[in-house]
Order: C-alpha cells, then structure tokens, then sequence
C-alpha cells in the first residue's frame, strides 16, 4: 500500500527538493498569484499545508506564516533556511494546535500527491478548517490516469461542494503553461482555484 508521508519524508532524506513546479517559471507564476492574493485581500496570516523544501516560499512576501509538511527532515531544513525570519514557523500535522487559524490556506501542488483517499480526506478537512476567509488551491481538478506511483488526480472541487458547500469557489486562474509531457520541467497540470469562506449569514 502506497505510503504518501513516507514517500515524501524518503524523498526529501534523499536531498531531493519538492520538485519542478518549485522552481522556474512555474514557481514565478505561482509566486505572483499568491502575493497578488495576499495584497488584494489585506491578509495578514498565511498558512500552507506542503511548504516542502521551502523554495516557493522563498519568493512570497514576508508575513505571518505557518508552513506545515509530513516530512520531519523537511521540516528541520526550513528551521535551519529561514531561521532569521520571525514570522515564519514550522510544524508536523499532529503539532498543529487546532485553534491555529489564517486568513489564508493554501494548498500548492498536494493533492494530486494524496494517493490514499482518508489521507485525502484527512487533508482537505484539516485545509478547510484552518482558514479564515480564503483556501488557495493549485492542483489539477480532474479524474484522469496518469502513468506515476506518487500521482493521483482527482476531481477536487466535487469533493469540496459536497464536504464544504458555503464555501464558493471565487477565482479560477489558468495555468499559463499548461501540461506538456514532452517539457515536464516547465509546464504542470495544475491551476489555481481560490475558495471564499461563507459569509456571518450563511449566504455564501
């Protein structure tokens, strides 16, 4: 049975990083959306389940930010990276108090790497009730096969109206580099999908 914790914490004891879309063009675009978030929504704590080897945080705009992950030998690299900056902190899942909330969450190239549907589950539950106003998700959204044991795609939104259903989905923001298998490096099946909290009504 596939382990998705596991295959994240051998990778990163390995000395590998979080991947291509951390990096390049695509961690630019990512970068760019999510600071523009953060400006045009005035908010003022972050927290993002899968901070990984810690280089797309590295191109955000400073603020509070907690940045969780499944990996403990990532984790202690992120201490060691950012450990001049004080408004950055890092924790395991089970060391997420559970009051702990942000005006935003983000999940950025997860989901598709949550092979195990309670992990899954798990996941977006924790994803959904740590954010205050807005949940920033960058995955694809569909339910096609791919050819990888670390890949599952799932159609993510239908999960989310059922389990989540004030919440509404506000912005969907295309990839601009849209997948090509023959430029892996440089292109992903992933776009944005930015989710607002229900409103003091219910009303959505």
């Amino acid at each position: 049975m596939f382990d998705s914790a596991g295959y994240w914490e051998r990778r990163y004891r390995r000395g590998k990083n979080s991947g291509a879309g951390s990096y390049g063009r695509l961690a630019e675009f990512k970068a760019e959306v999510i600071n523009r978030v953060i400006a045009e929504t005035g908010a003022t704590s972050f927290i993002d389940f899968g901070t990984g080897d810690g280089n797309q945080l590295s191109l955000m705009r400073p603020m509070p930010y907690i940045g969780v992950d499944v990996s403990q030998t990532a984790l202690a690299a992120l201490r060691a990276r950012f450990a001049d900056q004080p408004l950055y902190r890092f924790v395991h899942p089970d060391e997420l108090p559970p009051d702990a909330r942000c005006d935003i969450a983000m999940s950025s190239d997860v989901i598709y790497h949550l092979i195990e549907d309670h992990v899954f589950e798990a996941y977006m539950e924790a994803l959904f009730r740590h954010a205050l106003r807005f949940v920033v998700i960058y995955s694809s959204n569909d339910e096609l096969p791919y050819a990888g044991s670390h890949i599952r795609h799932r159609r993510f939104t239908d999960f989310i109206a059922q389990r989540f259903p004030g919440w509404r989905r506000a912005l969907h923001i295309p990839n601009p580099y849209p997948w090509n298998p023959a430029q892996q490096k440089e292109t992903s099946f992933a776009d944005f999908h930015i989710f607002a909290a229900p409103m003091p009504d219910g009303s959505g």
